[in-house]
């Protein structure tokens, strides 16, 4: 199976099988139309409902074979960009690290996505996405006034400030690559991606725009026209009225123009809350949608990710679809010349094996070997 279209058709890339981000940044290279062959462990199995791996193929390679890094090598041989996210140095012991993959494809752009980063203090230790923003200071911006930080999904981290930061400096490295004939680490780590993703907040915190107290700022909830409101059923609306004419348009909506105080003055927050949080339980979340639809007001309901599925804009650009009955987004973004392929099937680890080694032109000796898992 080679898939075919997307901006990136003809990119080859292989995936050293792992966890979170760096099956994240695979899938969406998949989607802007490369070729993805993901590197699974010979006791891998199923998955075959985990959706970062669609649109690729699998293979299964026993690195602890003798053959085993001669085995990813004969792939990394024809592949653009080699993704991984293994703690540091563990490639190279394995036998397949930057130096390994460049002796035999100097070109080569060589993805590490790791939490800590490659060096550092804390680059040998393990974490996940909430000790990551923790350090960055995004977990602490986090939460309602006078309350702890509130533990987002893994989003911020993991998947904005890591597999989103590798797919960038994958692609810069792959643009210069063209130029220079010579393929460079890209050292993606979710703490600095996650403190990138920063860069407003530090912008408006070192011009005294911003408070370290959570819920106080305009757009951590301190705000009562940037939050969100129960509505007479239990469910809720969000609200992000921050421009005056939008505002202007939410109180008059809502019927509380006339009472409503003074916005600009922090110091009718509390009370400008409470007419909010009274005036939107007075209705359901759909009776709520039906006053505010189609205005400016910015008003949306909030949804569940099923719901999602239902409403009509996501409806009607597709950002949702269902292929083989399983609800998943749409690829991102979209191009007017070189449209994305249609999502690909989840690939199960070994599933290609025999396929890719016919595609890619393995010798058939390695297959043979069973460095590729499979004994002929």
């Amino acid at each position: 199976m080679t898939r075919t279209g997307g901006p990136l058709a003809g990119v080859k890339v292989v995936e050293l099988a792992g966890i979170g981000p760096a099956p994240f940044c695979a899938m969406l290279l998949a989607d802007l139309g490369a070729e993805v062959v993901r590197v699974d462990r010979p006791t891998a199995s199923g998955g075959e409902g985990d959706l970062l791996n669609r649109g690729k193929r699998s293979v299964q390679v026993d690195l602890k074979h003798e053959r085993g890094a001669e085995a990813v090598l004969a792939l990394v041989e024809q592949a653009d960009v080699l993704l991984e996210g293994l703690r540091p140095g563990v490639t190279e012991r394995l036998g397949v690290g930057p130096e390994q993959c460049w002796a035999v494809n100097p070109r080569l752009v060589y993805g590490r996505m790791t939490g800590w980063g490659q060096q550092g203090p804390l680059a040998p230790t393990a974490g996940h996405d909430i000790d990551y923003i923790a350090l960055t200071g995004m977990l602490h911006a986090i939460g309602r006034q006078g309350g702890p930080p509130q533990v987002p999904a893994n989003l911020l981290g993991d998947f904005g400030g890591g597999a989103m930061y590798l797919a960038v400096g994958v692609l810069a490295a792959l643009l210069e690559a063209r130029t220079s004939g010579r393929g460079q680490v890209v050292d993606a780590a979710i703490v600095d991606g996650a403190a990138h993703l920063g860069a407003m907040l530090f912008g408006f915190l070192g011009t005294g725009g911003w408070k370290t107290e959570r819920g106080t700022n305009l757009l951590d909830t301190g705000a009562p026209y940037y939050d969100v409101y129960e509505t007479a059923d239990g469910e809720y609306v969000s609200v992000g009225a921050l421009e005056p004419q939008f505002y202007a348009e939410l109180v008059q909506r809502l019927g509380v123009a006339e009472v409503v105080p003074d916005r600009d003055d922090p110091a009718n927050w509390p009370r400008l809350r409470e007419i909010f949080a009274e005036t939107f339980r007075q209705r359901t979340r759909q009776e709520w949608t039906e006053v505010f639809d189609g205005t400016d007001a910015c008003v949306a309901p909030v949804l569940s990710m099923t719901e999602a599925a239902e409403h009509p804009h996501v409806a009607a650009r597709e950002s949702l679809v269902r292929r083989d009955g399983v609800l998943q987004p749409a690829p991102a973004p979209r191009f007017s010349r070189t449209p994305n392929p249609e999502p690909g099937p989840v690939a199960t680890p070994g599933s290609d094996t025999e396929a890719v080694v016919r595609d890619w032109k393995i010798p058939q000796d390695l297959l043979d070997s069973g460095a590729f898992g499979t004994q002929r």
